[in-house]
C-alpha cells in the first residue's frame, strides 16, 4: 500500500502502475450481458456490454478471432463472455479483455426463465389471493406502451369507444431492446406514485421470444408484484406468456382485450340500468298492488262494514257461555242431590235403627255389653232391652240351656 501525505504525494504514474498491478492479479471471470454496440477495427473489436435490468455497462475489447465464432450477432444479443480486467496506465481506463464469447441460446434462456418462474412462484408472487380487483370505472387509466405503437391506439380507441369519458395517463417507452426494462420500470414507478391512476395497463404488440424478454425480467416482475395499483398485462398475443402476465392482477390476451376489461361498455351499462329500473318498477308496482288488495280485503270484512257486529258477536258468545254455565251448574247440583239421596238411603239401610224398626230389640247386660248367647245369661240377671222406640228393663227368669 502506498504511503502518502499532503507533503509527500504519489505521482500519477505510481498510482496508475499500482492500480494496474492490483488489477492484473485478478483472474478471468464470466460476465453475462446484452451487446448494445460493436465497433470492429483492424484486428480488434470493441464491445459495449450492458446489464439487462439497470442502466450500467462495461467496455469489452477482444481480437476479431474471438468474435468470429459468434458473428454475425443479432441486435441486442445476449452473451456470456470470459474476460479478464485490464487497466491502461496511460489513459487510466478500465476495460475487459475477452478471451471467449458465447451467445446465450433460446433453450438456455427458456431454462433460466423456467427456473426464475419456479423461484418466484415459491415466494408466492403468483398467488391468486394477492390479485387485486379492477375498479368498475377507473378515474384515470395509466398506460405504458411503445412510442407511436399500434398497441397504444388499440387500447385508447377501444376504451373510448366503450366509455367516451375515460382519461389516460400515457407513458411511451422502449418496449424491447437494451432500454426496455429500465424505461418500463421507471414508467411503472411514476404511474404507481400518481394517486389519480386507478389501474395500469402494460402493453406491447407481438414479437419474437427475444423481443418479449424484458417483460420476464426479475426486477420488473418484482416491481409489478409490489405495486398497490392493479396492473393489467397485455403483452404480445394469446400464445405469448412472459412472467409479467403471471404476477399481474389481470392478463389480457391482446391490447384490445385489455381495453375491454379495464372500462365497461357504456351501452351495456345503460341497458343494465334500464333493466334495473324496470325491475324496480315491477317490484314497487307489485308491492303497491298487494297493499291495495289487502286494503280492499280489509274493507270487505263484516266488522268494517258494520262495527256493531263485533259487539253483537261478543254478546252472543257471552249469552251462550252464561247459558252453558247455568246448565252445567244445574246439572252438577242435581247430580250432587241424587248422589246425596243415594248415600242417605245406603246409610239408612245399614243403620241399626232400621233393624229395630222391623221389630228387633237390642239386649244389653248390666255391664252394657250386648247379650248374644242365652247360655251366658244367669237366672235373675237384670237386662236392658232397647226397642225401636224407647228402652225397658227385664229379668232373666230361666237361663237358656
Amino acid at each position: 500500500m502506498l504511503e502518502t501525505s499532503a507533503e509527500s504525494p504519489a505521482p500519477v504514474r505510481v498510482v496508475s502502475e499500482a492500480l494496474k498491478e492490483y488489477v492484473d492479479r485478478l483472474g478471468a471471470i464470466w460476465v453475462e450481458g446484452e451487446i448494445s454496440e460493436i465497433n470492429e477495427r483492424t484486428g480488434m473489436a470493441f464491445i459495449r456490454l450492458r446489464d439487462t435490468s439497470v442502466d450500467m455497462s462495461l467496455s469489452v475489447m477482444c481480437h476479431r478471432t474471438v468474435l468470429a465464432p459468434v458473428s454475425p450477432l443479432p441486435a441486442n444479443a445476449r452473451v456470456v463472455i470470459l474476460a479478464k480486467v485490464s487497466f491502461y496506465t496511460k489513459s487510466g481506463t478500465l476495460s475487459l479483455s475477452a478471451r471467449e464469447i458465447r451467445q446465450v441460446g433460446i433453450g438456455e434462456l427458456l431454462a433460466r426463465l423456467e427456473h426464475l418462474k419456479q423461484v418466484l412462484a415459491s415466494e408466492g408472487l403468483f398467488a391468486s389471493d394477492l390479485k387485486q380487483s379492477l375498479p368498475l370505472l377507473p378515474n384515470r387509466v395509466g398506460l405504458i406502451c411503445g412510442r407511436n405503437s399500434a398497441a397504444e391506439k388499440d387500447v385508447v380507441e377501444n376504451a373510448r369507444r366503450r366509455w367516451p369519458g375515460v382519461q389516460f395517463e400515457i407513458r411511451e417507452v422502449a418496449v424491447q431492446g437494451a432500454a426496455a426494462v429500465i424505461e418500463v420500470s421507471a414508467a411503472l414507478r411514476d404511474l404507481e406514485s400518481n394517486p389519480e391512476v386507478d389501474v395500469i395497463i402494460i402493453t406491447r404488440g407481438g414479437g419474437s421470444f427475444e423481443d418479449l424478454l424484458p417483460f420476464s425480467d426479475e426486477g420488473l416482475v418484482r416491481l409489478a408484484a409490489s405495486c398497490q395499483t392493479p396492473i393489467v398485462s397485455a403483452i404480445g398475443h394469446e400464445q405469448d406468456s412472459p412472467l409479467l402476465d403471471l404476477v399481474a392482477d389481470l392478463r389480457a390476451s391482446t391490447p384490445t382485450d385489455a381495453a375491454k376489461k379495464v372500462v365497461p361498455d357504456i351501452a351495456e351499462e345503460f341497458a343494465l340500468i334500464e333493466q334495473f329500473r324496470a325491475r324496480a318498477y315491477r317490484t314497487m308496482a307489485g308491492l303497491i298492488n298487494t297493499e291495495i288488495e289487502r286494503l280492499v280485503a280489509l274493507g270487505q270484512r263484516p266488522v268494517l262494514r258494520d262495527p256493531s257486529v263485533l259487539i253483537t258477536t261478543r254478546a252472543e258468545i257471552i249469552v251462550n257461555l252464561r247459558e252453558r254455565s247455568h246448565r252445567s251448574a244445574t246439572h252438577a247440583l242435581k247430580a250432587a242431590t241424587d248422589d246425596l239421596a243415594h248415600t242417605l238411603a245406603r246409610l239408612r239401610s245399614l243403620s241399626p235403627q232400621s233393624t229395630l224398626d222391623r221389630g228387633y230389640a237390642v239386649v244389653q247386660r248390666s255391664d252394657g255389653s250386648i247379650a248374644r248367647d242365652s247360655k251366658q245369661l244367669r237366672t235373675g240377671e237384670k237386662l236392658r232391652l232397647r226397642l225401636a222406640r224407647g228402652e225397658v228393663g227385664a229379668t232373666v227368669i230361666a237361663a237358656g240351656e
